[in-house]
């Protein structure tokens, strides 16, 4: 690292942090404005918990997805001051390598991705517990994600459920089916309880309707028949998170927690963890693509033309809302399509990586 090497780095890393700073406080103007009714109802938070537990940890979150955004607009905008001022021309004069003006830009792009890739990870996660539970209380009562009805769940190689129907507002279900096996797999007894009921979190459950019925080659035979009024109260291997899923919920995680949790409910055969799939590989796609997006925006401003700082930020904007659109698209179609999480979330970096490539090769030098 020469001493030019040193004056790029502070350009870029000056230059970011200031939008972050920018753009923080007008995050919390338009969040604020969104939110005010909430924050005013007789029920709702006080001062104290608005700022601390809230945009305290608001600001870690909203910035987390938007640092690779912050990054273009940085290199863009000190880049394209540096290009008027002529001050490339200057250093290429002096013998420098146009490629070898990527060096400090490729620091900053690192030092901001691993700062990114750790926040991702472990710090954010960590913050967003208090967010969530914020507006869990006062602003999104009911954002409850995933299927209301047919749930089935195997808790063990000897026990299994199903649930027909489940209500998220009441924590009733309707019509389950609680089948034991034997060590050969097969079905020996089958609980059915007409309707069932959450009454203390996070698995103990109050029955009613129920019939109990043997499994002989296959058939069943009823075995016992309780009253329609008689209910018992019993723990089962159906815990509420397992059917009551906020759309938040990602959000608390760090990415081991989330791999853990993926696994858990894979091997319960519950089924649904594709949003979560798609967050952890997310978590590491980001970080990378500052990398490619300060390629471009380097390619873009380097060149001195006519219009200026303002043709660049044009330029460089329209290349992250295309980069921005065509990942929404394929995480979409991750969630909703078929294509794998971990292809959906890294095609817009693969593709924009020959992107950037193509565009440095053809930039003015």
């Amino acid at each position: 690292m020469k001493k030019l090497d040193w004056y790029i780095l502070k350009k870029y890393l000056s230059t970011f942090f200031f939008i972050i700073l920018l753009f923080s406080m007008l995050a919390i103007v338009i969040d604020a404005s969104e939110k005010v009714d909430d924050f005013l109802e007789p029920e709702g938070p006080d001062m104290r918990e608005i700022i601390v537990d809230y945009y305290v940890n608001f600001l870690p979150f909203i910035n987390g997805l938007l640092i690779p955004l912050y990054s273009l607009i940085a290199v863009v905008f000190f880049t394209s001051k540096l290009a008027a001022n002529s001050e490339f021309i200057a250093m290429i004069g002096n013998g420098i390598n146009f490629y070898r003006l990527l060096v400090p830009y490729m620091v900053g792009a690192l030092f901001i991705a691993t700062l990114h890739y750790v926040g991702n990870h472990y710090i954010i996660p960590r913050s967003n517990e208090t967010r969530t539970t914020f507006e869990n209380t006062y602003i999104w009562k009911h954002n409850y994600v995933g299927a209301s009805d047919h749930f089935h769940l195997s808790c063990s190689p000897e026990e299994e459920f199903y649930l027909q129907r489940f209500n998220k507002y009441d924590s009733s279900g309707t019509n389950l089916a609680w089948i034991h096996y034997d060590s050969s797999q097969n079905r020996q007894t089958v609980l059915h309880a007409q309707r069932i009921r959450m009454i203390e979190p996070p698995n103990k459950w109050r029955l009613s309707g129920i019939r109990t019925r043997e499994v002989v080659n296959n058939m069943e035979f009823d075995m016992d028949i309780k009253e329609p009024t008689f209910e018992m109260e019993t723990t089962l291997c159906l815990d509420i998170g397992d059917l009551i899923k906020r759309d938040n919920l990602k959000d608390n995680m760090t990415t081991n927690e989330l791999i853990e949790y993926i696994d858990a409910q894979k091997a319960k055969g519950v089924g649904g963890t594709t949003v979560f799939e798609v967050e952890r590989y997310r978590r590491t796609a980001d970080p990378f693509s500052i990398i490619i997006l300060t390629l471009i925006g380097f390619s873009v401003a380097s060149r001195k033309m006519r219009g200026g700082m303002a043709w660049h930020l044009v330029i460089g904007l329209l290349v992250s809302a295309l980069y921005i659109f065509i990942g929404k698209f394929t995480t979409t179609f991750s969630i909703s399509g078929g294509l794998l999480p971990i292809v959906g979330t890294w095609i817009p970096n693969v593709f924009f990586s020959f992107v950037a490539i193509w565009m440095l090769m053809r930039s003015q030098k």
